[in-house]
């Protein structure tokens, strides 16, 4: 039997109701529903970049708009409901999901005591033995309360690579599970003893390397609504191609249902994609309307982490371009995405001057076929102002020339 085709719209659909896009974003949130929000997504990638606003607080502010900074801290610093380390980078990820990370953590643990033990400045098991005494006996820390940088190294430091040896050992202890981070001192990470973190319910439990890999595959697919094996396995980061791809055809015809899902372009590589779903029941079925309003979207956010993944399901292709040499940049070094109901309409170059108190518009780019009509642009105008509210601006200012062409 042929898998059946799912159109276009409705995997568009799916995933923005599984991405907590698709509740009522005015509702107000307390801190158990911001943690119940942020187990749906799964994870939210934390970054420095505070261009308007730092990257996990504008990811929660899409998907809702009376969430508060506050809320965040209290979760990590508070009640430990959530613990910071990496998925395919550094996020916040709820503290019950902590067991299946151990497995990553021995791996990546052993990768860079080979790397670093070999390449970094110094001692580097004896620097680890004491970051680790230092903490066990004196509490959390930051990289700045164990050692002074080399004045001869610390100016124009550029990388992990002119690290001093006992922030090296800081990352070293956390990457491999030993150490946790307790809060955020500015951006900068405040290290502990993981067992002083993490609470003991979720330190203490010791999955398999097999329950490891099926709940993360079934964990990703519950996030992803429609998904490759390849998906599946970038999702967390946790399990390799090869496992993802084994998992799915274990459960194939059983468990999951293959099916086509059509691509947004029709031309070039616009074929229907083969994909998994859950059989038992339709993923489709009930779909929420999603909210009509536009909204300005982290440039990490979770609907659009994996590129190709969103070229395919909107039609829309986005690079940022931090790393881009200015003369080469199409858009500007930080431009946001703008979702407006269920489709992706452009993005916008804006940044919170904090010194003018403004937040300045400095380039809108539409997709080709779309209008700034009059009533687009007063959902532009009041998706601004929540932007200035949140971030505390003073007013909105728009540069001479901001409405760009789109080719």
């Amino acid at each position: 039997m042929n898998p059946r085709i799912i159109d276009n719209r409705s995997a568009r659909r799916l995933f923005l109701q599984r991405q907590g896009l698709c509740e009522q974003p005015y509702r107000k949130i307390g801190d158990s529903d911001l943690l119940s929000l942020i187990d749906k997504l799964g994870f939210v990638q934390v970054d420095s970049i505070q261009t308007v606003e730092r990257a996990h607080h504008m990811i929660l502010f899409a998907r809702n708009q009376t969430y508060r900074h506050k809320q965040l801290s209290r979760l990590i610093e508070k009640e430990a409901a959530l613990f910071e380390n990496w998925t395919h980078d550094a996020s916040v990820i709820p503290s019950r999901f902590f067991p299946y990370w151990k497995r990553r953590f021995a791996v990546r643990g052993e990768t860079l005591r080979q790397r670093w033990g070999k390449t970094r400045r110094g001692d580097f098991e004896s620097e680890v033995e004491t970051v680790l005494q230092h903490i066990r006996e004196n509490g959390p820390a930051l990289a700045r309360d164990l050692g002074n940088e080399d004045p001869k190294t610390a100016k124009g430091s550029s990388g992990w690579w002119d690290w001093h040896p006992s922030k090296t050992a800081l990352e070293y202890l956390w990457h491999s599970g030993q150490l946790a981070v307790t809060a955020r001192s500015g951006f900068q990470k405040v290290y502990d003893l993981t067992e002083r973190v993490i609470p003991d319910e979720h330190r203490s439990a010791e999955p398999t390397a097999a329950e490891t890999v099926d709940w993360a595959c079934r964990a990703a697919l519950d996030r992803l609504g429609l998904a490759t094996s390849g998906e599946i396995a970038a999702f967390w980061d946790l399990v390799s191609a090869e496992e993802a791809k084994a998992w799915c055809l274990a459960r194939k015809g059983g468990e999951l249902e293959e099916v086509l899902v059509e691509n947004a372009r029709t031309k070039g590589n616009g074929r229907p994609r083969t994909a998994y779903c859950w059989a038992a029941t339709d993923p489709l079925k009930d779909l929420p309307e999603v909210p009509k309003r536009l909204r300005v979207l982290s440039p990490f956010d979770p609907l659009i982490r994996d590129r190709k993944r969103i070229e395919r399901l909107f039609g829309f292709h986005y690079r940022i371009e931090v790393f881009v040499p200015a003369a080469k940049r199409r858009y500007g070094y930080y431009v946001f995405p703008l979702l407006e109901g269920e489709r992706l309409i452009g993005r916008i170059d804006m940044k919170h001057e904090r010194d003018s108190g403004l937040l300045r518009v400095k380039g809108l780019w539409l997709e080709p076929k779309v209008k700034l009509s009059k009533a687009r642009k007063d959902r532009l105008e009041a998706e601004l102002e929540r932007q200035r509210r949140f971030t505390g601006a003073e007013r909105v200012a728009f540069d001479k020339g901001w409405k760009k062409d789109a080719s």
